[in-house]
């Protein structure tokens, strides 16, 4: 199990090793919000190419191997980017940001099958705790990178010291998950299904809208709070990343502790209640007109942003004979979100202001509140599979 903290918890570092200093890549490229917003999508391209792809790979080569080649993406995207940023070529750091997605994807993908699988075998709520080491590992990357940044060490170096991280880690760990079983052994006699049959299903399309909002608004602070902080209250670059790094902490405090809330008062109740602090932070942090206060919202937001991403990947996983396709159909809906969102929130940025854009995400958290209820809990560890009669071999926590 520890193996798939850690990997939860690198993911978070190389993530925020870049999101975090956001503002300084901004400022080397001379990009304003809408540029840089535009930039980004070059990340959300490759994420949007790869996660449908990323259960099947799954399947294929193993959750370990696809862990693997996320890994060296992500490092060689690193290095791209780096490239990028020390010749000024726009071009260069897009390719490196689109290579970002893809590895970021993949390895993610991977990451939230592993810990599906895990959660079932213990038969108790952990998701939220290894969600928790990714964020434990990004507000590492934010104080590093705020440390950094602090004392004027080029983001280019930085982000060459996460590619050699990302290579290492993410080449050895995995080789202590759990052991794999093959789709035939574990269900014998099941058919197998179309890769996109998941697709079709109205319950983990519902899962998927509540997973976007989630998304929305946890990428949206990921891209954006560093920035909103500097440019909405004349901060510094090292004050914004520590406030992004006040929202890491939030989230990743009530990621710990979140699994015991939510075996004691359900899925549903905690989405709903996570969804609206969210939404209180959100205005609380665009309406400050203080450092202090916004850092308030941050906390706010962080806490409630905590927990909608791995509840759904829970949900989506509750009857491990399709896990992983369903999971890879949540993951999707909520990385487009995650990644294509905020980049499209820098446009409406240079109009309105990037602070006051974010006001935006509050409607897709309204829309995940209403449809909350698909994620409850299907209790399924003593029933029989409807198609075969066989029991499931790693039954879902009660």
């Amino acid at each position: 199990m520890w193996a798939t903290f850690a990997v939860f918890g690198l993911n978070g570092l190389v993530f925020a090793s870049w999101a975090a200093r956001i503002p300084a890549a901004s400022s080397a490229l001379g990009l304003g919000s809408g540029e840089t917003g535009a930039l980004l999508l070059a990340a959300a391209a490759g994420s949007v190419l790869a996660l449908p792809l990323a259960g099947s790979i799954s399947g294929r080569v193993g959750v370990a191997n696809t862990v693997r080649i996320g890994g060296v993406v992500s490092a060689l995207a690193a290095v791209t980017i780096a490239g990028g940023l020390t010749t000024t070529s726009i071009p260069l750091t897009a390719v490196g940001l689109f290579l970002f997605g893809v590895g970021v994807a993949l390895w993610d993908v991977a990451q939230n099958i592993e810990g599906a699988d895990v959660e079932h075998r213990l038969r108790r709520t952990i998701m939220p705790k290894f969600h928790a080491a990714f964020s434990g590992g990004a507000f590492v990357g934010a104080m590093v990178g705020a440390a950094l940044s602090r004392i004027g060490v080029d983001l280019s170096y930085h982000l060459l010291g996460v590619a050699a991280v990302a290579m290492v880690v993410a080449l050895w760990v995995p080789r202590y998950f759990l052991p794999e079983i093959s789709h035939a052994d574990a269900y014998p006699g099941t058919a197998e299904r179309s890769r996109f049959a998941a697709w079709l299903e109205p319950r983990t399309l519902l899962i998927g809208l509540v997973v976007l909002g989630a998304a929305l608004t946890e990428g949206t602070a990921n891209d954006w709070v560093a920035k909103a902080t500097v440019d909405g209250l004349g901060a510094t670059e090292a004050t914004g990343a520590l406030m992004f790094g006040v929202f890491v902490a939030a989230m990743t405090l009530f990621r710990f502790v979140g699994g015991a809330v939510i075996d004691r008062y359900g899925r549903v109740r905690v989405l709903q209640i996570s969804l609206g602090s969210s939404l209180i932070g959100l205005i609380v942090f665009v309406l400050a007109p203080s450092v202090p206060l916004a850092a308030v919202g941050a906390v706010l937001w962080g806490a409630g942003a905590a927990l909608g991403f791995p509840m759904g990947m829970s949900a989506a996983a509750d009857e491990p004979r399709h896990a992983a396709a369903r999971v890879s159909v949540v993951s999707t809906i909520g990385y487009m979100a995650f990644l294509a969102g905020p980049p499209l929130l820098g446009f409406l940025g240079d109009v309105v202001g990037i602070r006051n854009a974010l006001l935006v995400v509050g409607v897709a958290v309204l829309a995940s509140f209403i449809v909350a209820p698909a994620a409850a809990e299907r209790h399924t560890h003593t029933e029989r599979d409807a198609d075969t009669g066989a029991k499931h071999p790693n039954p879902p926590a009660a």
